[in-house]
C-alpha cells in the first residue's frame, strides 16, 4: 500500500538532506522519492547520508516542475511551517496519516504525494495551493525550524504507526536480551523451593533470621517472590547474590579467626 505514497522534495539545496530523507523513508517502509529541480543530485553527500537506503536514491525520479511530480496524484499534502493567512485545511502529522490511509483504503486509491519545500523557505504560496491539505508539525514555537529529513521522518513515522494500528499489528517490540530463551521461561516450583531454602540459610547465617523466633519472615518472603514470579535469568541472579553473600561471610569469619 505504501508504494502508492511518494515523497516529493522541492528544489532541495543540500544533497545530504536528500540522503537523510531517503533513509527516513526506508526506515518506515516508503520507497517512492521524487525530486523537483534539486540543486545537486546525484551527489556523494546524498549517498553518504542515505546510510543503506541507496536503492531509494537509485530509484528516485527527478522532474523539472512540481506540476509534473503531482500530475497523476489523487491526494496531495504539503508541509508548511508558516501561517500564510490562507484559509486552507491544516492537519497535524497524525491527522495527515489518517487522511492518507483513508484515501488508500477507499475506492480511488491512486498515487498520493507528501510535499516538502526548500530548506530555507519551504513551499511558496502557489505551491501550497496545489495541496488539498497543509501539514503543520507542532514543534516548539521558540525553535520551530525542522531539518528537511527530520520532517520527512515525522510524517513517515506517523504513517507507519497508523498503518500498523489499523492492521492490528503491534507497534512495539518486546525487548529480548542475549539470553532470550531463559528470559521467557519462568522458574519452576522446584527451583523456587531451592531458592527459598538457600535464602533461609543465608538469612540465618547473616543473623537476619532467628530460627527460634522466625516471625513469619519466610512466608512473607515466599509471598513476595511468588508475586514477582521470576524467570530463569532472574533466578540465577538471585541465587548468585546469595552465593556471593555466603562467600563474603566466609572471608570475614576467616579474617576474624586469623586476628
Amino acid at each position: 500500500m505504501f508504494d502508492k505514497i511518494r515523497v516529493v522534495l522541492v528544489n532541495t539545496s543540500h544533497p545530504g538532506n536528500i540522503g537523510g530523507a531517503a533513509r527516513a523513508m526506508k526506515n518506515m517502509g516508503l520507497r517512492q522519492l521524487v525530486l523537483v529541480d534539486p540543486q545537486r543530485f546525484p551527489d556523494p553527500d546524498a549517498t553518504s547520508r542515505a546510510s543503506g537506503a541507496d536503492d531509494v536514491l537509485a530509484n528516485a525520479r527527478v522532474v523539472a516542475t512540481l506540476e509534473e511530480a503531482l500530475a497523476d496524484c489523487v491526494l496531495v499534502l504539503g508541509t508548511s511551517a508558516r501561517d500564510r493567512r490562507i484559509p486552507w485545511p491544516v492537519v497535524d502529522p497524525r491527522e495527515a496519516a489518517d487522511k492518507v490511509l483513508d484515501q488508500l483504503e477507499g475506492p480511488a486509491a491512486g498515487p498520493i504525494a507528501l510535499v516538502f519545500g526548500r530548506e530555507d523557505s519551504g513551499l511558496t504560496s502557489d505551491e501550497l495551493q496545489r495541496c488539498q491539505f497543509h501539514v503543520h508539525i507542532p514543534s516548539d514555537p521558540a525553535f520551530s525550524s525542522l531539518n528537511l529529513a527530520t520532517a520527512v521522518q515525522v510524517l513517515a513515522y506517523e504513517l507507519r504507526m497508523q498503518s500498523l494500528q489499523r492492521q492490528g499489528q503491534p507497534t512495539k517490540m518486546h525487548k529480548i536480551e542475549t539470553t532470550a530463551l531463559d528470559n521467557e521461561v519462568p522458574a519452576t516450583a522446584e527451583q523456587m523451593e531451592q531458592f527459598y531454602a538457600h535464602l533461609e540459610q543465608v538469612l540465618v547465617e547473616i543473623g537476619f533470621l532467628d530460627p527460634q523466633h522466625p516471625r513469619k519472615l519466610m512466608p512473607r518472603l515466599r509471598r513476595l517472590y511468588g508475586r514477582i514470579h521470576p524467570n530463569l535469568v532472574e533466578m540465577n541472579i538471585l541465587r548468585g547474590i546469595l552465593t556471593e553473600t555466603q562467600k563474603a561471610i566466609g572471608v570475614q569469619a576467616s579474617g576474624a579467626r586469623r586476628r
